[in-house]
């Protein structure tokens, strides 16, 4: 079986925690590699984004290739722009085909750009196209939390073209299926749900000091840890101000925080302005020796930086699903989330994590100073969430995405 992904706006192999990668780009580039694994043959094809990387990468092993497509301006640009770009980045693909004599028995489209050029191809190739959003835009606009959140109606009139395009849909959690029946009217019948998974075999328990080492993290000290996007909608002040709060009574422990993701060091001309807004926060609440901003950060570090801290808190207000909860719970590590979106499904209250309403500083305090402080309860959620996180094996869901694939090629 041959699949043509499609991953418009990001590559799968681009290092986590820029304003596009995230969880999607760790999706395709697993489920890829796994697909290979089981002699699925898969095309990755992305917008090139810089001249010197050639057009095709075999990173993801297995005869599997990242296929970097040349079209508008080899940078990265805002969504908005990058939108007129995608009828040339399927002809593109469909001339990629024709020179290398491939037909693709299927097209796996992600995000709604991809979708769309998607369309075009299942028209060309008279193929099966199975899309999966991983955001919807409509959601996004109903927590959006200033105007810089909010999304374009072309990004909703593009989703509804893809929704009436494909011929199945994955949804992540029942919520998402929930949202594209209610909120886009989509026949239930074509969305399938199958979470994201995870790959044991890279994150798995390590010895929290010998993690610590492998980073240089103080022993004695007690590590917070957020890894994500920079953007409003992650919710990152109401993680700092928790930890200003637990500043007040920091006689009980030594504790800071890591933040993993943005750019901290970039110039002035190129730094985000959420990455301004949350280091003038943090300097304006005492804590420039208390928040440390990493910045990005490869997924085969990850591991480590999980296994180090005593919690990972994901205070979103929106979240479609959250991989790096996943990441974390398989690594043993404790996770306090924001109950929003997929977390709702995927965290066990008190069993493998802990929910704190978004937004609220105070109750997301008083948590992590009970997980800072009470080592048994930490260690059973670690091993808890560890247990359940092998649930959600790449293995199993590798299996899962190619028997939809067999459906909707028969």
């Amino acid at each position: 079986m041959n699949i043509a992904m499609l991953s418009y706006h990001t590559c799968p192999l681009a290092i986590l925690g820029g304003k596009n990668t995230g969880g999607m780009n760790v999706y395709v580039r697993e489920l890829t590699r796994h697909l290979g694994m089981r002699g699925v043959h898969v095309d990755v094809f992305t917008r090139s984004q810089d001249e010197h990387i050639p057009q095709v990468s075999h990173d993801l092993g297995y005869g599997n290739r990242v296929v970097h497509i040349s079209v508008g301006p080899e940078f990265s640009m805002l969504k908005s722009e990058l939108a007129e770009y995608i009828p040339e980045f399927a002809r593109q693909i469909q001339a990629f085909s024709e020179k290398k004599g491939i037909r693709y028995d299927l097209i796996h489209s992600h995000y709604w750009m991809s979708g769309v050029a998607g369309k075009v191809l299942q028209e060309s190739w008279a193929v099966p196209m199975v899309q999966m959003f991983h955001t919807l835009g409509l959601v996004k606009q109903s927590i959006a939390r200033s105007s810089d959140e909010y999304e374009g109606q072309y990004r909703i009139d593009g989703e509804n073209v893809v929704i009436d395009s494909a011929d199945k849909i994955i949804a992540a959690t029942e919520a998402e299926k929930a949202q594209l029946v209610t909120m886009y009217h989509t026949d239930g019948d074509r969305i399938t749900i199958i979470p994201p998974g995870v790959d044991t075999c890279h994150f798995y328990p390590i010895p929290q000091d010998e993690a610590k080492e492998a980073i240089g993290i103080p022993q004695h000290d007690r590590m917070a840890l957020f890894v994500g996007r920079i953007e409003p909608l992650k919710g990152i002040d109401t993680l700092i101000k928790a930890m200003a709060l637990l500043k007040l009574d920091c006689g009980k422990c030594p504790h800071y925080l890591v933040i993993i993701g943005g750019d901290p060091d970039a110039s002035p001309e190129l730094i985000s302005l959420e990455m301004i807004r949350l280091k003038n926060l943090c300097h304006e609440l005492g804590l420039d020796d208390m928040v440390i901003f990493l910045g990005k950060r490869g997924q085969d570090t990850l591991p480590y930086y999980y296994s180090a801290a005593e919690v990972l808190v994901i205070p979103s207000h929106y979240e479609s699903f959250g991989m790096v909860a996943l990441e974390a719970m398989a690594c043993g590590t404790s996770v306090i989330a924001s109950e929003v979106g997929g977390l709702a499904y995927l965290i066990k209250e008190g069993e493998t994590g802990f929910f704190v309403p978004s937004g609220d500083p105070e109750t997301l305090a008083g948590c992590l100073t009970k997980l800072f402080l009470d080592d048994e309860l930490r260690k059973s959620i670690g091993k808890q969430a560890a247990e359940y996180a092998r649930n959600y094996d790449w293995l199993n869901i590798t299996d899962k995405v190619i028997q939809l694939y067999e459906e909707v090629t028969k």
